[in-house]
């Protein structure tokens, strides 16, 4: 941990995962096709695995989605993909997985929404049928409160509380409150019923990026169950990603926080990966995982009106991103390489020599010759057309030098 030590949680095993202080922060996701159709949904699941999510939700809503679960987890099985498949169960869980054992038993995990299992004496009720099939199966359950479907009785409660206090909270303190609340209160009442506390974890979700710090840091000090980030409905595009970006980062800076997901709304007929990616981003940014090797590149200006760096560190990004399934099989621990493509000499060589290997462009007026840098040591000076796959060749020796000779070592 480079930031913070790490809250100390429970470790909760989900499938071949491990969730907790004690192991990795792991990537999320959530298919967005209809479960009842199984080929576009294991495809999904497999794109998403296939960019790095380690644990993948889908939806079980209906009947003939809970019958197509163990055909999406043989299209999984053919096709090798090993990703846990976590059931987000609303209103009619407890039906669902008690009717439909061979989807109960297949899941790794439940996603219970305390909100939506019921009210008065059914959600008790519901609540532990849910429970029971979770124990009879070993499987663990996320508690997943949402401000968006937040438990009524449980609010109309404490807002009665609160109304009662000589010096009332606002209503969207009780709210923050009782959603906090709702988690804690769930994650002992199914407890009470059997269910190992290392067989837990808490998540609660709201829209605003000052709402889930304060109610993350809340849960965190009142408890050890592992907790999920995210922010929900984060929205499209860069509004979503910044959003997301500034809520979970604040937060796994001080600790808080076992597993991540960013909730992005894709862009019509887009790639769902992208919220995994960002999900990565995020973890490498912040020092607490390495996924892929980084790119620093210059924002240029007016030093640098060509647009050859601008072309190179494309080049070398697109590159690298092609390259990783392969060095994925040749090399151990290249994801921690840092490649610089700068493009003048004001910050160009001393930003290249703070990389694992770095280039320093040419910029306007500037000799056309650019100077590359190893380990912070000037190796060599390139020029004229070649200059890009000279590059190239220079950072796959690197790479093989750096990452081929642990890799041996461990032969």
């Amino acid at each position: 941990m480079s930031l913070k030590e790490r809250r100390k949680t429970h470790s909760v095993q989900v499938g071949n995962k491990f969730v907790g202080s004690a192991w990795p922060i792991l990537v999320q996701s959530m298919t967005n096709t209809p479960t009842e159709d199984p080929q576009s949904t294991a495809e999904q699941v497999k794109e998403l695995c296939q960019t790095g999510s380690e644990i993948v939700r889908i939806t079980v809503n209906t009947p003939e989605a809970a019958k197509c679960v163990p055909e999406i987890v043989r299209l999984l099985e053919r096709d090798g993909v090993e990703c846990p498949l976590v059931g987000d169960f609303h209103y009619n869980g407890h039906s669902l997985l008690t009717d439909f054992p061979d989807c109960a038993k297949l899941l790794a995990k439940y996603r219970i929404n305390p909100g939506n299992v019921g009210r008065g004496n059914r959600h008790d009720e519901n609540f532990r049928r849910m429970i029971d099939v979770a124990l009879k199966y070993d499987k663990p359950v996320r508690i997943g409160v949402n401000w968006g479907s937040l438990d009524q009785d449980l609010l109309a409660r404490l807002m009665d509380e609160n109304a009662a206090r000589t010096v009332p909270e606002d209503a969207h303190s009780v709210l923050m409150e009782a959603i906090v609340t709702s988690a804690l209160e769930s994650a002992r009442l199914a407890e009470s019923y059997g269910m190992a506390s290392d067989r837990i974890i808490l998540s609660a979700k709201v829209s605003e990026v000052p709402d889930l710090i304060t109610v993350y840091r809340k849960l965190a000090a009142s408890c050890q169950y592992a907790l999920h980030l995210g922010l929900t409905e984060a929205g499209m595009g860069s509004k979503g990603i910044v959003a997301s970006a500034s809520a979970l980062s604040v937060l796994l800076a001080e600790g808080i926080g076992d597993t991540i997901r960013v909730s992005l709304t894709p862009e019509p007929g887009a790639s769902r990966s992208l919220e995994v990616t960002v999900c990565q981003q995020i973890l490498q940014s912040l020092g607490l995982r390495a996924f892929a090797p980084q790119v620093t590149a210059c924002p240029g200006c007016g030093r640098t009106t060509s647009t050859l760096f601008q072309e190179l560190a494309q080049q070398i990004q697109a590159y690298l991103v092609k390259q990783k399934l392969s060095w994925q099989e040749q090399y151990e621990g290249f994801e921690d390489l840092k490649v610089a493509v700068m493009g003048c000499i004001v910050n160009g060589p001393g930003e290249s020599k703070h990389a694992d290997i770095g280039i320093s462009l040419p910029g306007t007026g500037e000799d056309p010759r650019a100077p590359v840098f190893i380990d912070g040591e000037h190796v060599t000076t390139l020029s004229g057309g070649t200059l890009v796959p000279d590059f190239i060749d220079i950072l796959n020796k690197y790479v093989d030098k750096r990452y081929g000779k642990k890799t041996a070592a461990k032969i």
